[in-house]
């Protein structure tokens, strides 16, 4: 977000043959002898130039790590750290588990907190609270998590996470019953940027929209899009997109609800309400004729338009509110050299509002053939 409004800046020449012209015109200004190729003062003076290039570089990076438009890693951590903004910590999947019995019986079996279960050997969810099976029942249901934080413990489908660690007696069967979900990756320096950048909002709690925005960014560092909107005094409605432009599951949804409804977070008077973004489906139907010229390279051209196509789809979706344009799906393909033309069938113009988002359904991609200049 903030690279797309600055200009790229330089506080120091770091280019290793500029620096090396400027340190031999120096030398020859000085003694007045001009130094050729191969004498042993010029080659004095290259080493030179070339150490000074590299204390250059290392000039400029440390001065562009005390700007938000370049810092990275720790030096952005402490830029954070000016404005009370820290870098989220990676968080674990969960899911929920059922354990089993094989009939009933006269006497609760509990299942300690704690207790492991696992997909693989290698991938361990352990239950967050206590749970009985209560005296008659056969079964109980309880959430667990993922003791290795980030992403690796997503998407285990119901009944994959299956194999007991930790034994409980009169236990024959244990397996998820939801898919695991919620797992995620230390903050990335792109998505901590854009939250650092945003913080002086949060400082108001007069709820501007900025400030809920930055409070539903920092709910998870996989959200990468939130739209906020006031359909009536006093009601303050939000939705926002995963990364990739994924929808958030159920659960992500009623995180964020619970974590921006927190009294310093939320203004006191607003009613805040978060939901799903509205889907709104579209398909491409495209056709693109090639250069006859560029006709020994059509396997390639037909690759780089379906990537292009691809490309358009992902950047369709990861934004809320982006209207539907298929002007910018023909500039993707017409971009590609080779090509001649593009006719798109589908989709024609379709204006967005900020809680709806745009997803394919079907993309047909057709070569049309040759033709001449």
């Amino acid at each position: 977000m903030i690279k797309e409004k600055l200009q790229e800046i330089q506080f120091v020449e770091t280019d290793v043959s500029k620096i090396e012209q400027e340190v031999l015109s120096v030398y020859e200004t000085i003694t007045g002898q001009k130094l050729f190729a191969g004498n042993p003062e010029r080659l004095f003076a290259e080493s030179f130039a070339y150490l000074l290039a590299h204390q250059r570089a290392l000039i400029e990076y440390a001065a562009k790590m005390n700007l938000l438009y370049y810092s990275e890693g720790e030096y952005l951590d402490h830029l954070g750290y000016l404005l009370g903004v820290f870098r989220l910590p990676a968080q674990s999947a969960r899911t929920t588990l059922k354990f089993e019995i094989d009939e009933p019986l006269t006497f609760p079996v509990v299942i300690p907190q704690g207790t492991r279960v696992t997909p693989d050997g290698e991938i361990f969810f352990a239950t967050l609270s206590e749970a009985k099976i209560e005296a008659g029942d056969t079964f109980v249901e309880v959430e667990a998590e993922c003791q290795t934080a980030g992403t690796i413990g997503n998407g285990f489908l119901p009944g994959q996470i299956n194999k007991l660690v930790d034994p409980v007696p009169y236990i024959t069967k244990v397996e998820n019953t939801t898919i695991s979900l919620g797992g995620s990756d230390v903050e990335s320096d792109e998505h901590f940027r854009e939250r650092i950048q945003l913080a002086p909002e949060s400082f108001s709690n007069a709820g501007s929209k900025g400030a809920y925005i930055y409070w539903i960014k920092s709910a998870d560092p996989d959200i990468t899009d939130a739209e906020v909107w006031s359909p009536e005094p006093g009601v303050v409605k939000a939705t926002f997109l995963m990364k990739e432009g994924e929808l958030p599951s159920e659960d992500m949804v009623s995180k964020v609800q619970e974590f921006v409804s927190d009294e310093k977070r939320r203004p006191l008077t607003d009613l805040f309400q978060v939901q799903m973004p509205e889907v709104v489906n579209y398909e491409i139907r495209l056709t693109y004729w090639v250069y006859r010229s560029a006709e020994s390279l059509l396997s390639q051209i037909n690759q780089a338009v379906n990537d292009a196509v691809q490309a358009y789809t992902t950047w369709q979706k990861t934004k809320l509110g982006r209207d539907i344009t298929p002007t910018v799906l023909i500039d993707y393909v017409q971009s590609i050299e080779g090509v001649k033309r593009v006719e798109v069938e589908s989709p024609v113009y379709q204006k967005l509002e900020a809680w709806q988002v745009a997803r394919e359904t079907s993309v047909s991609v057709t070569y049309g053939g040759i033709e001449n200049v």
